[in-house]
């Protein structure tokens, strides 16, 4: 049986794009033109923004949901429209979703992304966009943030291919944690590493899992919780049986457009949870970053831009 990256590299040959036809104008490019009248209001060129902004979801918004989004009123909305040329707001909408949906069509979808390489940014881009919807609700967030933060030592384990990620994110946390250990290595070492932290006072443990989904992963995640440690977990999946053995799972999609899957996603999701972790307490926070820059002043360590 194949890999997923057996698979991708027999279907993903990065090919340059072009075509005999002239390349789809993108919605976005189709909306500044349909917007390009020179005597918007600040108003309105403020609901011209938005939508150009988030076109996928303004398209399919009514006219309250479209005046509370921007903050201007529904007359507001409705003299937009007449302004750049439609009857009214209906209208306007109805233009909007020909646009997105023109551009999500199948038959136009190879010319919109032009090769696998711009398919895969577009994978990303919706990637983030779904990530941005789950941050509109940021109290769990914020409360894991505040227990990973309380917990000395704090575990950060990624195993495998989501190595890359947890060097990261310990990487940073020791900035603003003052004693984060990092296990990358399976087996007996990792659990020795889960079981010392416990001893030492640890409450929780961060966890990477990102696509292949390590057995080895799903057995530390066991140790760590056998031992009385709570696991937190961001990973691409809600379900499954890591998600299963998680107190709490963080899940967002990962690019798998190409031969290697990229992070985008779960890469901005590692930087809200620092800066969870680092609101959670400020004054420590702060101590011992001003503590860190003298010390890297003092042995150069970075170079001078």
């Amino acid at each position: 049986m194949r890999s997923p990256q057996q698979a991708r590299a027999q279907a993903s040959t990065i090919t340059s794009g072009k075509t005999g036809r002239d390349p789809e104008v993108s919605p976005t490019a189709q909306l500044r033109t349909l917007f390009d009248r020179p005597r918007l209001s600040p108003g309105q060129r403020r609901i011209a923004q938005y939508l150009i902004e988030h076109i996928a979801e303004a398209a399919f918004l009514s006219i309250t949901d479209l005046a509370d989004r921007v903050g201007v009123s529904q007359p507001s909305v409705t003299r937009f429209a007449s302004a750049v040329g439609f009857s009214g707001y209906p209208a306007l909408r109805e233009r909007l979703q020909s646009i997105t949906l023109g551009a999500r069509s199948a038959g136009d979808a190879e010319e919109v992304r032009g090769n696998e390489l711009q398919a895969a940014v577009d994978a990303e881009i919706e990637n983030l966009e779904n990530l941005r919807r789950d941050f509109a609700d940021a109290d769990r967030f914020i409360e894991v943030g505040r227990r990973l933060a309380a917990s000395t030592p704090l575990t950060v384990l990624g195993l495998r291919i989501s190595v890359s990620l947890a060097e990261y994110f310990a990487y940073a946390a020791r900035r603003v944690h003052p004693d984060v250990r990092l296990v990358t290595l399976g087996g007996s070492v990792a659990y020795d590493a889960l079981l010392q932290s416990r001893e030492a006072g640890g409450t929780w443990v961060l966890a990477f899992s990102m696509p292949r989904h390590a057995q080895e992963t799903l057995t530390a995640v066991r140790v760590a919780r056998s031992a009385g440690l709570k696991v937190a977990l961001i990973t691409d999946l809600a379900l499954g049986p890591l998600a299963d053995e998680a107190d709490v799972t963080f899940a967002t999609g990962t690019g798998s457009r190409l031969v290697f899957d990229s992070y985008a996603a779960p890469g901005v999701m590692c930087a809200a949870l620092l800066q969870a972790m680092t609101d959670a307490d400020p004054e420590r926070t702060q101590a011992r970053l001003d503590e860190y820059e003298h010390v890297a002043d003092e042995h150069h360590f970075f170079l001078r831009d």
